[in-house]
């Protein structure tokens, strides 16, 4: 049986023969983020996939990233590490749903949040990251909007932006959304002296207790550079270990032992090497778009650009 590392090795050889770049979202496991090029959440692995001279891309997530970097780097190859690995969030609504609940409020503008498919984004008006929702929707010209498919990303938008009307459908993250206020006092409870760390796809009444609310990269730079030392982690269980790798003098605990996303799970080193092995014998499958999902999505995201910049 081959060793980790020995796996590693033969994939940082097959990069160099294939010219690929991998991009690692922050949730996958250790021994991947040590073979990636780039890692990060979901819309800096897209944005960051355009800064490098590379022109494939292999992407270690879930489906809607490897949408999304392509759709921001059209000119370049996307593989995806594991096609199996999808988001519940980002499919929960096709694009018939979300056209008929805009139908209910004329005048309206769609905010779609990255976590949705090419389609869904192809019928929006505008697309936003987590960090970026507040002030893009505080940017738009439109008062009502039909905020989607987050409904705790919206609600948390919507506390920060008053003077907008958000309309929501009952969507949002399986793992994040299943986590209690009771859950959050429990862990506050057990570990008096850490500050409370929590992505916004939580619900409203874990976000008001926080002592910080941000994406997965905003947890993870405030917690490294932060002079606290102990922190409760309301996020994928996985940055409790990563964070716990990089900075061993301080302590991490994960709000919940339930966080934990499976499709995130689903993608194993292995599955990295066997693709790259693909393409470099030129049998790998690449990721396509139909080329009128792909304009209209790509416009949704210019827009997350122009307004977000």
């Amino acid at each position: 049986m081959r060793t980790i590392r020995e796996i590693q090795d033969r994939i940082t050889e097959l990069k160099k023969e294939t010219g690929v770049c991998i991009l690692a979202h922050s949730y996958q496991s250790p021994d991947i983020l040590e073979v990636a090029d780039i890692t990060g959440d979901s819309y800096k692995l897209s944005a960051a996939a355009g800064e490098t001279d590379a022109k494939k891309l292999l992407l270690c997530g879930v489906h809607f990233m490897a949408e999304t970097a392509k759709l921001l780097n059209p000119e370049k190859r996307v593989y995806e590490a594991n096609p199996d690995a999808g988001c519940p969030m980002a499919e929960q609504f096709p694009p018939e749903v979300i056209c008929a609940a805009k139908a209910k409020f004329p005048g309206c503008a769609v905010v779609a949040y990255v976590n949705t498919t090419a389609a869904v984004k192809a019928v929006s008006d505008v697309c936003v990251t987590s960090s970026s929702a507040v002030k893009i929707v505080s940017n738009m010209e439109q008062k009502e909007i039909l905020f989607i498919p987050d409904c705790n990303l919206g609600a948390y938008t919507q506390k920060h932006c008053p003077d907008k009307n958000l309309h929501f459908l009952p969507g949002g993250c399986p793992q994040h959304s299943a986590i209690t206020a009771d859950e959050a006092r429990a862990a506050k409870a057990a570990h008096p002296d850490a500050l409370l760390l929590v992505h916004p796809e939580c619900r409203p009444e874990i976000t008001e207790m926080a002592d910080y609310v941000g994406a997965t990269s905003g947890i993870l730079n405030f917690a490294r550079k932060s002079e606290h030392r102990s922190f409760i982690i309301g996020t994928e269980i996985s940055i409790v270990q990563h964070l716990a790798l990089e900075c061993p003098e301080k302590r991490f605990y994960p709000i919940s032992n339930r966080l934990c996303c499976p499709n995130m799970r689903v993608t194993s080193l292995s599955d990295v090497e066997r693709v790259l092995r693909e393409i470099a014998e030129g049998s790998a499958a690449e990721l396509t778009l139909p080329e009128d999902i792909a304009r209209d999505a790509r416009r949704c995201l210019d827009e997350m650009l122009r307004l977000g910049g």
